[in-house]
């Protein structure tokens, strides 16, 4: 149980919302305060989650609260910092999941003393399945830092990286569900190529992926024994593998991962 009496979201989209439902699927029940400009996403918040407060003002929903968590665009980063600098206190918590957006930064804005860890999450979080990188700033304690990692253990697993490795996450775990998710749509392209109807390629490709994934997470064992055990001697498996291989199918996944990383860099101007 979260030893928190109450928490802010700055922002209300769809990821504050997944932490949100994270918050109260496992009964914790700190006071809880969405800031959202959009009049109409606010009366979607407030319908969907009648014992939140939801508040037009950034200002008005941090008074107070214990833990600041910062959902808001990474574009909006600057004018939203400027807003709440003068209402942050180094009694509070920061929790930034603006993507690329430095700790250093949020401090330089907020105060030398500002408590600031910084998250990058992922999308499956909205299904209680993300994967989370957590690092804290300089003036954050290990206690802020354990704090942190609950919070995102209740939408996935949360994990404490160096905050230099951020960008790296951002193209691993951060972006990483494109991929998955491209992948299985090519492979029920291919089921349907091969006369599968659209819903069953569709069907047997997703859970095809979640299963193996689930293999991977729940045995332990590296994927590529894994592999090995799927993959007979002159059998049909070793013959789609080889197709891969020479399709460099490796290699351009690791590239991908990479053109991410750069591309987090450039947007966080590094």
């Amino acid at each position: 149980m979260l030893n928190v009496r109450s928490i802010a979201f700055i922002g209300g989209g769809n990821m504050a919302e997944a932490i949100l439902r994270g918050l109260l699927r496992e009964g914790t029940d700190p006071g809880i305060c969405i800031a959202e400009i959009s009049p109409d996403r606010r009366g979607q918040l407030a319908a969907q989650f009648p014992n939140v407060r939801v508040v037009a003002e950034a200002a008005e929903a941090v008074r107070g609260s214990e833990v600041v968590i910062l959902a808001t665009k990474p574009q909006q980063a600057a004018g939203v910092l400027e807003l709440l600098a003068p209402h942050i206190t180094q009694e509070q918590l920061v929790i930034s999941i603006m993507a690329g957006i430095p700790t250093a930064k949020i401090e330089s804005h907020l105060g030398a003393g500002c408590r600031v860890v910084r998250t990058m999450p992922n999308t499956p979080a909205l299904i209680g399945a993300g994967a989370s990188a957590v690092s804290p700033g300089r003036k954050a304690s290990a206690a802020d830092l354990d704090l942190a990692l609950q919070i995102f253990s209740l939408v996935g697993i949360a994990v404490p990286v160096e905050e230099k490795l951020m960008d790296a996450v951002t193209g691993l775990s951060g972006s990483g569900p494109a991929y998955v998710f491209t992948f299985i749509e090519a492979l029920a392209d291919a089921g349907v190529k091969n006369g599968l109807s659209r819903e069953i390629a569709a069907r047997l490709a997703a859970q095809t992926v979640l299963g193996a994934a689930r293999m991977v997470v729940e045995t332990g064992e590296h994927p590529a024994l894994l592999k090995e055990k799927v993959t007979s001697p002159g059998g049909t498996t070793i013959a789609a593998l080889q197709v891969l291989e020479n399709g460099c199918f490796r290699g351009v996944v690791m590239e991908a991962v990479e053109a991410a990383c750069l591309r987090s860099k450039e947007l966080a101007g590094k």
